[in-house]
Formats: C-alpha cells, sequence, structure tokens
C-alpha cells in the first residue's frame, strides 16, 4: 500500500514577461544575495563598519560563491569529464559531439564554502581590516538564509532529487525523468512545455505519467531545515553574546549546515563523484565530514575577545 500522495511537479521554467523569463533558479539567487546584503547591512550599522566595505564584501561573496561552487562541482563531482573538457569549466558551452549552449550545469555548496572563507581572508586583510573569523561569524549568518532559498531553486529545477519512496511527502518529478526529447517523441507534441504539460494532466498519456517515480523532494527537506540553521545562528548573533567568542557562529554554521547536508545525502539520489572509490558514505557526505570536525574545532576553542 502506498501512502504517497503523488503530487505531480512541472513547474514553468520562470516569469514570463513576454520579452524576457525571469527563471526561478536565478531569481532564488537574486533573493537570497539580496537577502544577504540586507542583513549584513543591520550587522554593519551594529558594529560601526562603513556601509562601502559591505558593498566590496557583496561583490567578493558573490564571486567567491559562484567560482567556488563551479570548481567544486568539476572537482568534487565531475573530473572524469571536464579532464577532457577544460573550456567547458569556464564556458557555458558544450563543443563535443554538436555545439550546444548549456549554462553552468553543477554548482558545489561545498565548494562555495571553501571559495567563501578563502575570499573572507582577502576580505578581511585588504579591506576589512579586522581577524578572518570576525567576518565568517557574521558572513555566515545570511549565507545560512542563501541556502534556503539555493535549495528552492534546485526545487524549481528539479533538480538533487531524492531516492524513490511511499512517503506521504514524495513528488513525481516529471522533467527530472523525462528529457525535453523524451516529452516530444513520447507525446507527439512539438513544444516541450506543452508535452510536459499535456504528461501531467492528460488522462489519455496517464501512463506515461504513471512511469515517473515517486521520489523524496530532498531540495524541501535541506531548506526546511536551513531554516532553523538560519534561525539558530540569526538569535545567537542578536540576542547572545556568542558573538564576542571568536569563530563560535562561525563554527555552529558548519556544524549545523553540514550535519543537515550529511543526514539528507541518506535519501539523496547520487550526484556522481568519488564514492564508488570510497563506498559506505555519498560524495556529499564524505564532503561534509571534514566541515563538521571543523566547527567543533572552533566551537570548543572559541574564546571571548578581549575589550580595551
Amino acid at each position: 500500500m502506498t501512502h504517497a500522495l503523488n503530487i505531480v511537479w512541472n513547474p514553468s521554467e520562470g516569469i514570463d514577461l513576454g520579452f524576457f523569463i525571469i527563471r526561478y533558479y536565478s531569481l532564488m539567487f537574486v533573493i537570497a544575495f539580496g537577502l544577504g546584503w540586507y542583513i549584513m547591512k543591520h550587522i554593519f550599522e551594529r558594529e560601526g563598519e562603513s556601509i562601502e566595505k559591505l558593498d566590496s564584501l557583496f561583490i567578493w561573496t558573490v564571486l567567491a560563491t559562484l567560482i567556488g561552487a563551479r570548481l567544486g562541482h568539476v572537482f568534487f563531482y565531475d573530473w572524469e569529464y571536464y579532464r577532457n573538457h577544460l573550456l567547458e569549466i569556464i564556458l557555458p558551452f558544450r563543443f563535443s559531439p554538436s555545439f550546444e549552449f548549456t549554462g553552468y550545469q553543477g554548482l558545489a555548496s561545498h565548494g562555495a564554502a571553501i571559495s567563501i572563507i578563502i575570499a573572507m581572508y582577502f576580505y578581511s586583510k585588504n579591506i576589512l581590516k579586522r581577524p578572518q573569523l570576525w567576518i565568517l561569524d557574521r558572513v555566515v549568518i545570511p549565507v545560512a538564509s542563501g541556502a534556503i532559498f539555493v535549495r528552492l531553486g534546485n526545487f524549481f529545477n528539479s533538480e538533487i532529487i531524492g531516492h524513490e519512496t511511499t512517503s506521504s511527502f514524495g513528488i513525481k518529478f516529471i522533467k527530472d525523468h523525462f528529457s525535453p526529447m523524451d516529452a516530444v517523441n513520447a507525446t507527439q507534441i512539438a513544444n516541450p512545455k506543452e508535452a510536459y504539460t499535456a504528461i501531467a494532466t492528460e488522462p489519455k498519456f496517464a501512463t506515461l505519467l504513471e512511469q515517473v517515480p515517486v521520489r523524496h523532494p530532498t531540495q524541501l527537506y535541506e531548506a526546511f531545515c536551513y531554516i532553523f540553521v538560519f534561525a539558530i545562528l540569526f538569535f545567537m548573533y542578536w540576542k547572545t553574546e556568542k558573538r564576542k567568542y571568536t569563530g563560535f557562529i562561525f563554527g555552529m554554521f558548519l556544524v549545523l549546515l553540514f550535519t543537515v547536508r550529511f543526514i539528507v545525502e541518506s535519501v539523496k539520489e547520487s550526484q556522481g563523484g568519488f564514492e564508488s572509490a570510497l563506498g559506505l558514505f555519498s560524495t556529499g557526505q564524505w564532503l561534509s565530514i571534514p566541515f563538521i570536525l571543523i566547527g567543533l574545532y572552533f566551537i570548543f576553542t572559541a574564546q571571548k575577545e578581549l575589550t580595551n
């Protein structure tokens, strides 16, 4: 007996303005960075830091996130492919078997985390003129809020899905199961968007819809948990003395966020990488373990800042 609600997920590409489509995935990134800027603005005002330095922080963080996430995917998850297609690492095109615009497919949060930590070292040294852990203790708050919207973007893209399930939370991801070409060929409807809609809604294509397995919406699991990660960090900074303990909030961020990631990975479809070589855990879980351990180190070694 199945308990799944069989929710069929077939979202549009984005908000169609007629002359331009605002894709949901891109919109989620804009919201993430915009909200992050707003949160850091209030933090900088509380700490007496110049808003001009905040503008620089915004640029550094955006670049570090996108570059790090991209390189993280390349090296952690798909190096076997990119080692023979080096130009595709930096260009949004595929050159073989035929030339094709692909966009930047694949962004890894572990790579983004590493890149942000590195960027904050240079930002704190050259612009902020404060210790690196000072900015890390604060920037992880908007980073945690941004993680919520990035996972919602993954949900709109029907990517990073979970294992098949009979859970009542299960969802049918049509666009994951059928490629645009598959949908067109199966329905004989030339427009992929209309083909997907027909599979989702028209009774005559019910057999096609039945082929789509019900899966865990792991993107929503992560997004929901990240709300609590953000809330905990936000509370610690604004309502407790923990902000005065160097490295504590940064450490909590690493432990909380990557523990969530480790747990959700257990019901997530394989994203590739080196998991087949190591076994036991997925690539995402193996990558999360060092972050959790580093986080614990900072939590237990955090010391209160000395005040003049």
